[in-house]
C-alpha cells in the first residue's frame, strides 16, 4: 500500500494576520467583509474576502486596557456586530465596526457570558456559563431570559440519577454551541455528561456520554441538532450520532468514526456539505471525510506549522468559504483539492 503521506491532501492555505496571538473567532457579514478576534486584544478586519487583514482597535478602550482582554466571539449581521471579551466585556457596532459602544452587563447575571449571536437590527442572543440564554431587541439595554433556571438549579432540583455525574451538579458548562435554529448543546466542565436545550423548553436536559472517556468537545451535524451530534473524546476519538435523535432521551446512539489521530485530541468538526467533513485538532492536525463522517484521511496543510488548531468554520451563505483558526496567529483558508 501507499505510505499514508501519499494519500494526504493539502486543501488549506495559510493567510497572514497582523498579530501572533491565538485566533478565537471569525465572522463575515458579506462575501468580502469580515473580522477576526483573538487573545491579548487582537482584532482585525478584511475587505477582500479574507486574503488580507488590517489590525483594528476599539476607540473606547485605551491600548493598555485592550491587551488585557481575550476577545473570544465576534458576530456580524448586515453591518451590525458584537464582540465578546474576557474578563467580561461586550461591544456593539451599528456601522460595520467604524464605531463601537460598550454594553454594560449586570453583575447579577448567572455565570459569565460565553457567546453572542447577532440576530438582526439591535437584536442579539447571548448564553452564559450557567446555561442562561438571553435575547435583546434594544441593543443590550434589556435582556429577556429564555430558560427558566440555570443548569445547576435544574440538576439539583430533578433527580438525574440516570445520567452519570449529573446529580447534585456543581460547576459550569463549557463548549456551548448553538445550531442554526436556536437549539443549544453544552458539555459539563468535567467532561462527564452533556446537555441540550431547544427553544420553548423550560429547562436543559442532561444526557449520558455513553463512554468512559471524557468529552472534549461537541457540535451539530450540518449545523442542525435534527441532523445529529458529533462528540470528540480524550485520546483523539470522534463519535457521530444519526439524524432524528430523541432529545428527551438519556442515551444517544453514537457511532465511532474511523479516524487515526495518533492520540492527538480533536478540537472541532465542521460539515462543508452533506458528505465532506473536516476535523481539526492538536499539533495542527487536519482530517477530511468524504462519506459524511464515517472515514477520515489526513490533510497535511498545517503539518509544518507549530501550534494547535481550535476551530473550523464554513460560511454556506458566502459560497461555502472555509476557515480554520489556531494558536500563534494561525489562520487557514479552504482552497479545496484543485488548488
Amino acid at each position: 500500500p501507499l505510505p499514508a503521506s501519499a494519500a494526504a491532501t493539502k486543501q488549506w492555505t495559510q493567510i497572514k494576520v497582523p498579530f501572533a496571538d491565538t485566533v478565537y473567532d471569525i465572522d463575515f457579514d458579506s462575501p468580502t467583509h469580515g473580522y477576526i478576534v483573538g487573545a491579548r486584544g487582537s482584532f482585525a478586519e478584511t475587505n477582500d474576502g479574507g486574503n488580507t487583514w488590517e489590525p483594528r482597535s476599539f476607540s473606547n478602550l485605551d491600548a493598555e486596557e485592550e491587551i488585557t482582554y481575550r476577545f473570544q466571539v465576534v458576530s456580524f449581521k448586515d453591518g451590525e456586530g458584537w464582540v465578546l471579551g474576557k474578563p467580561t466585556l461586550l461591544l456593539h457596532t451599528k456601522d460595520a465596526g467604524k464605531s463601537w459602544e460598550r454594553i454594560p452587563l449586570s453583575p447579577k447575571l448567572p455565570g459569565e457570558p460565553t457567546s453572542i449571536l447577532a440576530t438582526g437590527s439591535n437584536s442579539a442572543e447571548m448564553i452564559t456559563s450557567s446555561g442562561a440564554v438571553y435575547t435583546t431587541t434594544n441593543a443590550g439595554r434589556n435582556w429577556k431570559a429564555q430558560v427558566k433556571e440555570t443548569i445547576d438549579a435544574t440538576l439539583n432540583r430533578i433527580s438525574s440519577s440516570g445520567v452519570s455525574g449529573a446529580s447534585y451538579f456543581t460547576g459550569s458548562i463549557v463548549n456551548e454551541q448553538r445550531d442554526d435554529s436556536g437549539s443549544y448543546l453544552a458539555v459539563s466542565s468535567r467532561g462527564n455528561f452533556f446537555l441540550t436545550w431547544e427553544p420553548g423548553q423550560d429547562f436543559w436536559i442532561p444526557h449520558n456520554r455513553g463512554t468512559p472517556r471524557r468529552i472534549q468537545n461537541m457540535g451539530f451535524v450540518r449545523g442542525d441538532i435534527k441532523n445529529g451530534l458529533w462528540m470528540t473524546l480524550n485520546g483523539g476519538k470522534l463519535l457521530v450520532s444519526g439524524a432524528g435523535v430523541d432529545l428527551n432521551s438519556e442515551e444517544f446512539p453514537f457511532q465511532e468514526a474511523n479516524i487515526k489521530t495518533g492520540g492527538y485530541g480533536i478540537t472541532d468538526v465542521a460539515w462543508r456539505d452533506d458528505n465532506e467533513v473536516w476535523a481539526v485538532g492538536g499539533s495542527n492536525t487536519m482530517y477530511v471525510s468524504k462519506d459524511n463522517g464515517k472515514n477520515f484521511v489526513f490533510d497535511k496543510s498545517a503539518n509544518d506549522i507549530p501550534g494547535n488548531l481550535y476551530n473550523v468554520k464554513f460560511f454556506r451563505e458566502f459560497g461555502n468559504m472555509g476557515w480554520a483558526l489556531g494558536s500563534s496567529g494561525l489562520l487557514l483558508k479552504y482552497v479545496g483539492e484543485n488548488a
